[in-house]
């Protein structure tokens, strides 16, 4: 049985080809799909019933199923989804008031290789890789519950994208040619995987690179991320360099912040030393609490004190709009289990 999610158009007019049908069919399937995210073939209603019928016998929509889906207070939706070897991952649909942009933040991985101390997804080590199509699915799993149009996407999900790189790159050119997502609205986040940040500079990809640097020394991140002992931010400084000098592209520094231990003002100046060179913006990011650490979220005050002493230094800095802290949907709260 063929599952018509994740064809491109001519894998698409192949199959109907197998049907008798013209290419003009396929494209109609292809437009259910993607842009209309029918759950059903019934759901295609300007094909004819017999070639419906027909298109059962060999084909379905998706064999994704949606375990738990959980609504926040702020308007932000989690999902919960079973893929068919029973393996589970959560993706995420963020909405902001007063914007148009729905945002999808999916996941790359089912658990987790690098293993933060902040976060809960790596507390389940690594699994396995998500195929394009299983990425791909979150999305269309999104549109179809709620009947929108997903707008962006962001890798920054369950897993680690760079280290999942071919699936995650056909995933972004299914997003952008069938989704029509434009490239600058999607997001791949690291943890600073050294060669593969050289290889998306090598591509010149037109999408948008973050990474999830968390800490200005070398010190500080080794203590709460484990990719610094074999990536160290000497040598991540280089990688980053050379991405922007080659693609001429700002890249988004994510920066979680918790409470005494990187948010005082010296971790603040040293941050801006280290990224005075680089062309990016500064994303800062509250701790959202999990259950496996003892990390608390900085003051309000001190968030604004680190923000004017980075803004100073001359760099564009945001501080992240929490969303769906109350059903652990927030940053570094996904876990991807069945409780």
């Amino acid at each position: 049985m063929q599952i018509l999610s994740g064809l491109t158009l001519n894998e698409i007019e192949n199959l109907t080809a197998k049907l008798g049908a013209s290419k003009f069919r396929a494209r109609q399937i292809h437009n259910w799909i993607y842009l209309k995210s029918v759950k059903e073939i019934d759901e295609m209603t300007d094909l004819s019933k017999k070639f419906r019928d027909e298109l059962k016998t060999i084909a379905k929509i998706s064999e994704i199923k949606l375990k738990v889906k959980q609504v926040s207070t702020d308007g932000t939706i989690k999902y919960l989804l079973e893929f068919p070897d029973g393996e589970c991952v959560e993706t995420v649909l963020m909405r902001f008031d007063n914007r148009a942009n729905l945002t999808a933040c999916v996941s790359s991985q089912v658990g987790c290789a690098v293993n933060c101390s902040f976060c809960a997804t790596g507390k389940r080590g690594f699994i396995r890789n998500l195929t394009y199509k299983e990425i791909i699915e979150q999305v269309l799993m999104i549109q179809r519950d709620t009947g929108l149009k997903v707008t962006n996407v962001v890798f920054m999900g369950q897993g680690e994208p760079l280290l999942n790189l071919d699936n995650v790159l056909k995933a972004m050119e299914i997003f952008n040619k069938d989704f029509q997502i434009g490239a600058r609205r999607l997001t791949i986040s690291t943890s600073g995987i050294i060669p593969k940040i050289n290889e998306l500079a090598n591509i010149n990809m037109q999408s948008t690179l973050a990474l999830s640097l968390h800490a200005p020394n070398h010190e500080i991140r080794s203590k709460i991320m484990q990719i610094e002992n074999k990536y160290p931010m000497d040598k991540l400084h280089t990688a980053l360099k050379n991405y922007t000098d080659k693609t001429g592209r700002r890249i988004t520094i994510e920066y979680l912040l918790i409470k005494d231990l990187n948010d005082t003002a010296e971790s603040a100046k040293q941050l801006a030393h280290y990224l005075y060179d680089i062309k990016c913006n500064i994303n800062l990011i509250p701790y959202n609490p999990t259950e496996k650490n003892d990390y608390q979220r900085p003051s309000n005050n001190s968030i604004m004190k680190f923000k004017y002493l980075i803004e100073h230094a001359g760099k564009k800095v945001t501080v992240r709009l929490e969303r769906g802290a109350d059903i652990d949907a927030a940053c570094g709260q996904l876990r991807g289990k069945v409780n």
